[in-house]
This record gives C-alpha cells, sequence and structure tokens, in this order.
C-alpha cells in the first residue's frame, strides 16, 4: 500500500514522521514536484493542483482538517484538482469537539457572569458591582449542528441556560431545542443572546453573519465565531458593536489570517481575539483515525467523513 503526503504547514516533518511510524506496513512518502508515481491514498492539507490531478486510481483523498472549504477552494481556483470519483475524507472530531466546547463555554460564561465588563471597568480602575445576567432568559444560540457543533450544544446545556440549535437538516438533541431548514432560521435567531457560528463554510453560508441576522438577535446580543472568518461581515459587526445591538464578540477566525495588525478588530474594546485557536488539530488522534478509516477501506467496509462535494461538507 502506498501513501503519499504533503502539507505546506511548518510541523509536516512531525506529521510525516509519525504517519510512517503508525502505519509500518504501508509506504508514505513525502510528495515532491514531479512525483507521479502510484499512490493509492493521499493525505493532505492545501495540497498543490499537480500533486492530484489526474490521480484517479487513488481509493481515498484525506483532508488533514474537519472543514474542507480550503481543498474546494483549490479545486474552485483550479478544476480537476481533486481526481475524478475519489473520495474526499475529512477529519471527524479528532479531539477537536472539546476543545471547542471548552472555547464556547468560556465565551458563554465571560458573558454570562460579565467578566468581559468587569475588565473594561478595570481599565478604568473603576469599582463597579454588576448585576449577572439573568440565567434563564440567557438563550444561546448555536449556528450548525454537525459534530462540533452538536457537542458544544450540549456541554453548553449544563450550565442551565436555554440553548438552541440551528441546522440545514432536522436534528434532536437532549437539551436543546432544534431549528432547521431556512423557514425556520429567524426563529431560531430571535431572542438569542449569545450566537455561537460552528456552520460549514460553503458558498451557501458566505456572509451569513451580517447586519440582517444581528437584528434578529436579543439586543445587546453577543457573537462568537468559531468557523470561518468569511462567515463574518465585518463592517456589519463594527456598525451592530456602535449601535449597541451587539455588545461585544468573541473571534477565533478572520477573513485574513494572521489579522493584519492594523485591522480594528484589534483596538475595539468589544472585541476579544485568538489566533485561529479554538481547537486545534490534534496529530495523534488524526493520525489513528486515518490509519482506522484506510484499514476499513482496504477490508471493503464503510467509512464515515466522507464529503459530499455538492453540498461541501
Amino acid at each position: 500500500m502506498k501513501i503519499i503526503f504533503y502539507s505546506p504547514t511548518s510541523d509536516a516533518e512531525l506529521w510525516l514522521h509519525d504517519l510512517v511510524h503508525a502505519m509500518p506496513d504501508a509506504e508514505v512518502r513525502e510528495w515532491q514536484p514531479g512525483d507521479h508515481a502510484a499512490a493509492d491514498y493521499a493525505i493532505v492539507w492545501r495540497p498543490p493542483h499537480e500533486m492530484l490531478a489526474g490521480r484517479d486510481t487513488l481509493r481515498a483523498v484525506f483532508n488533514l482538517g474537519a472543514g474542507v472549504d480550503a481543498i474546494l477552494a483549490i479545486e474552485a481556483r483550479e478544476p480537476g484538482t481533486l481526481p475524478r470519483n475519489v473520495p474526499l475524507v475529512r477529519l471527524e472530531d479528532s479531539g477537536m469537539a472539546p476543545q471547542m466546547a471548552e472555547y464556547a463555554m468560556h465565551a458563554v460564561l465571560r458573558y454570562l457572569r460579565r467578566f468581559d465588563e468587569y475588565a473594561l471597568l478595570q481599565n478604568e480602575r473603576n469599582w463597579e458591582m454588576l448585576e449577572p445576567h439573568p440565567r434563564e432568559t440567557f438563550t444561546v444560540g448555536v449556528l450548525g449542528l454537525g459534530l462540533l457543533g452538536t457537542h458544544v450544544a450540549e456541554r453548553v446545556a449544563t450550565l442551565g441556560v436555554p440553548v438552541r440549535g440551528y441546522s440545514r437538516n432536522a436534528r434532536s438533541i437532549e437539551g436543546v431545542t432544534t431549528f432547521a431548514g431556512q423557514a425556520q432560521f429567524d426563529a431560531f435567531l430571535d431572542g438569542v443572546k449569545v450566537l455561537i457560528n460552528l456552520l460549514p463554510y460553503t458558498p451557501d453560508t458566505h456572509d451569513v453573519l451580517n447586519a440582517s441576522v444581528f437584528a434578529k438577535l436579543a439586543h445587546g446580543a453577543y457573537v462568537v465565531n468559531l468557523a470561518r472568518g468569511r462567515h463574518l461581515v465585518e463592517e456589519d459587526l463594527l456598525a451592530a458593536l456602535d449601535s449597541g445591538q451587539i455588545a461585544g464578540a468573541m473571534l477565533d477566525v478572520f477573513r485574513e489570517e494572521p489579522l493584519d495588525r492594523e485591522h480594528p478588530f484589534w483596538r475595539h474594546p468589544r472585541i476579544a481575539i485568538t489566533p485561529h485557536s479554538a481547537a486545534l488539530t490534534l496529530r495523534a488522534e488524526s493520525i489513528e483515525q486515518i490509519g482506522r478509516k484506510i484499514h476499513a477501506l482496504e477490508n471493503g467496509e464503510t467509512i464515515g467523513g466522507i464529503v459530499d462535494l455538492t453540498r461541501g461538507y
């Protein structure tokens, strides 16, 4: 069995080293320009067109991430990058769900207990006690109920606040009020106090966090974006913060990363920034998952995580 690997990241050598040791029965090689030799599987992050184009005999392409928008963007720019009729497989969790839930719960508690406002008061050396938000009306809405979104919704519900979840197709989650489809989108948004975005990025979800959506939330709502920077219309968020419709935002992802040092988000007192670190891809867990799925495919078994290219996830 032959496996080709490519990643432009600084830890690519570590990934290659661990892949080789985790799959001793396979021939694992790092792809280099000009390498057109046979391969059964490809494990990639942001691969160049030349690496995958025409490799129609691959059994699967494994993407080193839960989101596949980066590789689909390469395919859109250079059609034919993804081999025909070869399944594209995304990571499923790989240790990311607990990290994402921790981040989301921190954000909810930050706003519920008004720690963000206490930080502003500290900067002013102002000793003032604030009443916490009423828990029973502090509705949290989780936008996107995939594996990560479902786990986040379930964990946030343990805080004792009302939790809603929205997905394209109907879902049922214990302790969470769920909404589905465009017809129920406005009902999902109505009165939400904290909106947590965990949608996959597709053409349909581009700019989904916009002025129209902000206006439907509770006055003084909070926005937490953990999915993709291109979900957020930045100018609309700044305007909503200025008007008071949005009281604060916690952002982990941005349209351009790293975020430009002159970007207004850095200086805004109501915006908290983290550097796309809400849930890191854990190498050992990811390699174990990929190895397990390759073994299943070799035995003619079905696997999860196969991307529907028409939907983008």
